[in-house]
């Protein structure tokens, strides 16, 4: 609890002071807020100064203009709606229809494409100010919680956009050439499966493709699912979906500006516009450089591949899919849904030529150590998470500086080097299974077994 000190004016004496005890979570939601827009204020800055485009700007284009995602408004829009009643839910969802018809109608006859994403915006805003102005309550809460979720899923993007260019000014030379010979160590994965998916054809890479972008999508179906009861029973859950997702978002960049990298596809192929090692991408795998060197390279790639985010936040979307917040089994078309997106994405980050497996594990940690981190907080901060959290931190660590430190090692000894990187992954995710999920089944059956039989 935080004290806070204030002149009782019912006090006989002037100078009496009363104590108030103010919850440490509101204290947070404050700050939180407070910092939202900061942080926005201060990314446009640094954008206008280095001329490209703000997230301010790319906010304001998403209301008045034509917006930079057509699906993003929109699941954002759906997130927010979780928190109120059914019939004001297809109130909202008309209202955003209509709007974004009326602007998509007018940039067709302006002769711009019909894109949309102006309509769920706009609602979504107008949604958390009517509930801020007119509701009460329970009604209140849950409606300004939701609307706050959805906003910050759009916003988080919006910083995304602008720190993927800080990475490219952060780190004008690249680490490629150290992640390729320590990619060496997983059997060169991301070679393996760009011949794969070019053989698979059109149709495939259509899918992975569609699969790869839509990423946020299948987390708002998840979040949707795990938020369902929020109205009806005035509660919401310890730990969800969307709490991960954004802190990865904040936690996952940082180490982008630590160890800048761009991908095989631009280092390795014939997308490094003139700036790649050799075209050797998917079809050739490059000879083994024993005197590495960071590599200069152009001022539009994002330096965005390690860890792999996209890895980190498909293994949420999939243990988010595993289990209702009572412990029992998820329904089994979210359970094959969420390992139908892992498994897709993982082989786009590969196959496309964005990430080296490197990467790949290094994301697969983050997520575990960030997810042990948020996840059933109300068993607190005991031994069995700080080790969790703590091993996870320094597993990421240790990987990291390998492929910096000893990439030729690991290429020259591959089989013992990938047997440790595999290992150490291993190791994380069984005791990140037997923290979070063993336990969990095992007191679902206990239970189960004590329940009286009906007669």
């Amino acid at each position: 609890m935080v004290d806070v000190l204030v002149e009782d004016p019912d006090s006989s004496v002037g100078s009496a002071v009363r104590r108030l005890k103010i919850p440490p979570s509101r204290v947070w939601v404050t700050a939180a807020v407070a910092a939202v827009p900061t942080l926005l204020i201060a990314l446009q800055i640094v954008a206008f100064q280095q001329g490209f485009e703000g997230p301010l700007e790319s906010l304001w284009r998403d209301y008045t203009g034509t917006p930079k995602s057509m699906s993003l408004p929109w699941a954002g829009l759906i997130l927010a709606l979780v928190g109120i009643s059914m019939q004001r839910r297809l109130v909202a969802l008309g209202a955003a229809v209509i709007i974004d018809l009326v602007c998509a109608g007018a940039r067709l006859l302006s002769g711009d494409a019909p894109t949309v994403g102006n309509g769920p915006v706009i609602v979504l805003t107008a949604l958390a100010l009517i509930a801020w102005l007119r509701w009460s309550g329970v009604e209140r809460r849950n409606a300004l919680h939701a609307a706050a979720l959805g906003a910050l899923l759009i916003l988080a993007t919006k910083v995304g956009d602008v720190w993927l260019h800080i990475t490219v000014l952060s780190g004008p030379d690249v680490l490629d050439e150290y992640v390729m010979l320590a990619d060496h160590a997983l059997g060169d994965p991301s070679w393996v499966m760009g011949r794969v998916v070019d053989t698979l054809g059109p149709v495939v890479y259509a899918v992975l493709h569609w699969v790869y972008i839509e990423l946020p999508v299948a987390a708002i179906v998840v979040a949707v699912w795990q938020l369902r009861r929020v109205v009806d029973s005035g509660r919401w859950p310890s730990h969800y979906l969307v709490r991960t997702f954004l802190v990865l978002g904040l936690v996952g960049p940082i180490v982008y500006v630590l160890f800048p990298v761009v991908g095989p596809m631009f280092a390795f192929g014939v997308d490094g516009n003139g700036l790649q090692v050799g075209n050797y991408w998917p079809g050739v795998l490059p000879p083994i450089d024993r005197n590495p060197a960071p590599l200069p390279f152009d001022a539009a790639t994002p330096r965005n591949c390690m860890p792999s985010m996209h890895t980190a936040w498909a293994l949420s979307v999939f243990l988010h899919t595993r289990r209702d917040a009572d412990g029992s089994r998820a329904p089994r078309w979210l359970r094959w849904g969420g390992a139908f997106w892992l498994l897709a994405t993982l082989t786009a980050t590969l196959g496309f030529g964005y990430h080296y497996g490197v990467d790949l594990v290094a994301g697969a940690v983050l997520c575990l150590t960030v997810e042990s981190a948020l996840r059933e907080p109300e068993r607190g901060w005991g031994w069995f998470r700080i080790r969790l959290v703590a091993g996870g931190a320094a597993v990421l660590a240790v990987l990291l500086l390998s492929y910096r430190y000893l990439a030729v090692p690991m290429a020259e000894y591959a089989v013992p080097a990938g047997t440790i990187v595999l290992a150490l992954l291993a190791g994380m995710a069984a005791a990140f299974h037997a923290t979070w999920f063993a336990g969990q089944r095992e007191q679902v059956v206990t239970v189960r077994a004590v329940e009286p039989v009906e007669r």
